[in-house]
């Protein structure tokens, strides 16, 4: 199972929404998952972790099986240093049992070109880092995902159940 996490917030409160999915090319997920915590620490530059990785961690404990990879909205190194992002932190906490895949959509200060992802046509790319798995491989995932636009459509999915889940 591949398994796409989201996390949002407001007014003091988080959410994390997750799908669950068996093929890169799948149009629709197997099954969502969605946890809410008004327990929510303060945004720290450079340890964005420290706030995303407690709920979904706690949206991990709702699902019935540990994926094989995980898919989040961020990075899993944060330059071409590998300094550990939210990805790294992850994989650590998760006991380095599930490999990770970072997908962002705007470029970290000193991330290599080699982790630009171009889809379809757009000339914007998607910026992917990985542990646990090639990041070439991880490329490739994020490449032939189903969509004709530059988010392929399970992570467009995933991040707006989590816009819309937020109470």
């Amino acid at each position: 199972m591949i398994f796409a996490v989201d996390v949002d917030y407001r007014d003091g409160k988080a959410v994390a929404a997750g799908i669950a999915f068996h093929d890169w090319e799948d149009n629709a997920p197997d099954s969502t998952f969605i946890t809410q915590t008004d327990q929510v620490a303060e945004y720290q530059p450079g340890e964005f972790y420290k706030r995303e990785m407690p709920i979904i961690l706690l949206l991990l404990e709702e699902i019935p099986q540990r994926p094989k990879i995980i898919v989040i909205d961020g990075y899993v190194y944060l330059d071409r240093y590998r300094k550990a992002g939210l990805g790294y932190h992850l994989y650590n906490a998760l006991n380095a049992q599930v490999a990770i895949i970072g997908v962002a959509k705007s470029r970290y200060k000193d991330i290599p070109t080699e982790s630009e992802v171009f889809r379809s046509d757009s000339n914007r790319p998607l910026y992917v880092t990985a542990i646990g798995i090639e990041e070439s491989e991880a490329r490739d995932y994020k490449k032939k995902m189903h969509g004709n636009h530059r988010l392929p459509t399970m992570l467009k999915a995933v991040d707006r159940l989590c816009r819309d889940s937020l109470l």
